[in-house]
């Protein structure tokens, strides 16, 4: 009779082995099919993404949008005689750009609430200088133009003119008067691609007294505008040097060129840009329809949240297959060491808390900020995760174990998050443990063992006694 016994618990330990084989194939497929609800998850977090956009369009139309500006720049216009144009007179305005600009900019900020919504605002006061020489110039004016110098302008330009919250001046040959919609160009586009051009009005000052055939001299202009999201200064001069400075704690500078000095703080930033000519890629002076690409040369400061809920919940949502994956590994293991059964159904439940972590995840990143809300919600899953492998393997150590790894895997998940560079070898690694430990845990299971399909002619032919003690 031991004998038996013994060929029926090997008998039982082959089933065993192979129903966990099929287990574990069924195990990866569940993983795969519980990422389709996944999809109406991603599909919340674009509409309440798009949403937040909406609303930061909204606020930022009101105050002036994202701001760009052009410094000091001499507008001449000009026209050609009958006899030189073929017969029939034309006009246009020539643009000359100083040989340097300088800009200063100060900005002050707050944050503008919508519901759950903030859109960061700012003040900007600009201080900008331009030294002008005039010697050559017109270099490229068209052929046989005349220059109509009594008309000359100083303009200055704003992308936004409803952010204005002040008069714009300007100083020249020491006299300051206030800047108006100018006169001989009063708005103009930029920029090669018709559908994307940046459209600047024009404010002026008259200049004829001042800018004459090949002489020098400096202006200053000083302007204050409210805007959102983004301000930027055109590289305006043959050599431009721009200074910003404020209170906003997470800055992004973008734009054509890199700051060459730059700092971020929690009291706020300060950068320092130097644009030399050869780098602008602008020629220093022409007819006003002949510099489209000066507004490739802008520099660029973006007003951005410290922590955007809406991208990280959406970075999280990348990595879910591998966290859904780890998860029902996990499950596994604990059910091929322990020796207790879970039902696919089981499995699917476990997949539902996941994905209902996102849903309260994104619920709470609205309202108390990513960290605090991946925190909660995390913790919460945890528990559910630990509370049920403690019920369905009817075991207080399993339970203790899960908690302890799952613990594990929301931090790694997190810590993945918060990396940029190195989030791809960590996940690696983290993954490669996995499997390892996997592979460690199921190393007992005979995964090829080959029985017999019970009532099968098969099973009826294998003895369960040897033959001698039959």
């Amino acid at each position: 009779m031991d004998d038996v016994s013994t060929l029926q618990a090997g008998l039982q330990n082959k089933l065993r082995s192979r129903s966990m084989g099929t287990k574990l194939i069924v195990v990866c497929a569940l993983a795969l099919l519980m990422y389709i609800p996944a999809f109406f998850v991603e599909g919340l977090v674009d509409e309440r993404t798009q949403r937040a956009n909406d609303v930061a369009k909204e606020i930022s139309n009101a105050v002036g949008g994202q701001q760009t500006f052009l410094g000091p720049t001499l507008a001449i216009p000009y026209r050609v005689l009958p006899q030189s144009s073929g017969g029939v007179a034309s006009h246009g305005i020539y643009l000359v750009f100083p040989i340097r600009a300088s800009a200063v900019v100060h900005t002050a900020t707050q944050e503008w609430r919508r519901t759950l919504l903030k859109v960061p605002v700012f003040q900007a006061d600009l201080e900008m200088d331009a030294d002008f020489d005039l010697a050559g110039v017109p270099a490229t004016a068209p052929p046989d133009a005349v220059l109509d110098w009594s008309h000359a302008e100083i303009v200055v330009g704003a992308s936004g003119a409803r952010g204005a919250q002040g008069d714009a001046t300007l100083t020249m040959d020491g006299k300051t008067v206030t800047l108006i919609p100018a006169e001989i160009l009063q708005d103009i586009s930029i920029g090669e691609d018709q559908n994307q051009q940046l459209k600047l009005m024009l404010l002026g000052a008259r200049a004829g007294g001042v800018a004459r055939p090949d002489t020098q001299f400096s202006v200053k202009s000083a302007m204050r505008f409210s805007g959102a999201q983004r301000l930027a200064i055109l590289a305006n001069g043959k050599t431009t040097h721009l200074v910003a400075q404020g209170d906003w704690r997470s800055p992004g500078f973008d734009g054509a060129f890199f700051p060459i000095e730059q700092s971020a703080s929690s009291r706020g930033y300060s950068a320092e840009w130097s644009v030399p000519f050869i780098a602008r890629g602008v020629r220093a002076e022409g007819t006003s329809d002949s510099i489209t690409g000066l507004d490739k040369t802008a520099l660029g400061i973006s007003f951005l949240e410290l922590v955007d809920p809406y991208h990280s919940v959406d970075r999280s949502l990348k990595y879910l297959l591998l966290f859904m994956g780890l998860v029902f590994l996990s499950y596994f293991v604990f059910e091929a060491t322990s020796g207790n059964r879970l039902h696919p159904a089981q499995y699917i439940l476990v997949g539902i808390a996941q994905i209902i972590f996102y849903l309260l995840l994104l619920s709470l990143a609205e309202k108390i900020g990513f960290d605090f809300g991946f925190l909660i919600a995390g913790a919460a899953t945890v528990i559910l995760l630990a509370v049920n492998a403690g019920w369905v393997f009817a075991s207080r150590k399993q339970g203790i174990r899960a908690l302890a790894i799952f613990s594990l895997l929301y931090a790694l998940i997190y810590t993945l998050l918060r990396l940029e560079d190195d989030a791809l070898l960590v996940g690696a690694i983290a993954s490669f443990v996995a499997v390892a430990a996997a592979m460690y845990f199921t190393r007992s299971i005979d995964w090829f063992s080959s029985v017999p399909v019970p009532g099968s002619a098969e099973w009826q032919a294998t003895p369960l006694v040897p033959k001698d003690t039959a």
